[in-house]
């Protein structure tokens, strides 16, 4: 298949795409270069530097034979969202309408969607599964909730077939360290915990330990980008045969930011000095899914995403670039 890749010069995105190119699929990358990496473009896949937002460039790209579309280009920092909820209107959501319109212009019926753990909001209970209540305490979980409302009305009236990925906490790099980009801006933990142990932070900050977890610090559910990858591959060849979904990508299994740190000195060899602050709004003391659904309907398991793995993998990239500075 021809398959068109929003964000694929991204840090799921370029692993996403090295997964379809070995699958056999063409591949074609559509990133604004705004969180993408030039090193992380593969060499065998077209790349196009635009922007959802360009409604006539989608028309031309999207009229050249695309068979299916990964959409991966969406603005991501939950916190940044709820100070310019305009940002993430204008990128997330307007960037998906137009893709969307390009396609049905185009008749390009497959889609494979990128979305969040976010939609759920604070957990009622655990494991998260899809039948939990859809309540997002962030506007970036709101619009990617929205793209998901959205994606199912296009379904009923125009004959989408798609896959709704919720993704929980992404981390890690290729385990075959073909992806050697780092990520731009990262919000999240882990690669924070990376920054610390090369020296480019003095220290990271853990929000309250005081959560009622075994060593109070909250818990959340890790998923390597590359069992992220294989499941956009295995949920696109799903498609062709059947009908839309909507999917958790987790490993229930949780681990506490102290958990993190630990391990990640461990694999390191270095300390990871951090400071006990004030809680975040908006923080569940723990949040971990099932992923039984995906299992079953796309055969996928998560292969390598334990915490030693992902860490692993992590500092292969990190540590790399700081001998190279």
């Amino acid at each position: 298949m021809k398959v068109l890749v929003t964000g694929g010069a991204g840090y799921i995105g370029s692993h996403v795409v090295l997964d379809l190119i070995e699958a056999g699929h063409e591949v074609v990358i559509l990133d604004d270069m705004s969180l993408g990496c030039m090193e992380n473009i593969h060499n065998q896949a077209e790349f196009i530097e635009g922007s959802t937002l360009d409604e006539t460039m989608l028309d031309d790209v999207l009229s050249k034979n695309i068979d299916a579309v990964v959409h991966l280009a969406a603005f991501k920092a939950a916190g940044e969202s709820m100070i310019h909820p305009e940002k993430y209107s204008q990128n997330n959501l307007n960037g998906a309408t137009n893709l969307l319109n390009a396609m049905m212009k185009n008749d390009v019926k497959t889609f494979v969607f990128s979305s969040t753990a976010a939609v759920y909001g604070y957990p009622e209970y655990l494991p998260v599964d899809e039948a939990h209540p859809l309540k997002p305490i962030n506007y970036y979980g709101f619009t990617k909730l929205s793209i998901e409302e959205m994606l199912k009305w296009y379904d009923q009236l125009k004959g989408l077939k798609f896959a709704a990925l919720r993704y929980f906490n992404a981390a890690g790099y290729d385990v075959n360290g073909r992806v050697m980009g780092l990520e731009k801006s990262p919000q999240n933990l882990l690669p924070i915990v990376m920054e610390v142990a090369t020296g480019q932070r003095n220290s990271l900050d853990i929000f309250g330990n005081d959560y009622k977890t075994k060593d109070g610090t909250g818990v959340r559910d890790y998923i390597h980008v590359n069992d992220l990858a294989s499941a956009h591959v295995k949920a696109l060849e799903y498609l062709q045969d059947n009908d839309s979904f909507t999917v958790n990508l987790a490993t229930g299994e949780g681990y506490s930011v102290l958990d993190v740190i630990h391990e990640a000195e461990a694999v390191t060899g270095k300390k990871i000095n951090y400071t006990i602050v004030d809680r975040r709004a908006g923080d569940p003391a723990e949040l971990i899914a099932t992923s039984n659904l995906a299992e079953e309907l796309l055969d996928w398991e998560a292969k390598y995403s334990d915490l030693n793995t992902i860490l692993k993998s992590m500092w292969n990239v990190y540590n790399q670039e700081e001998n190279h500075d």
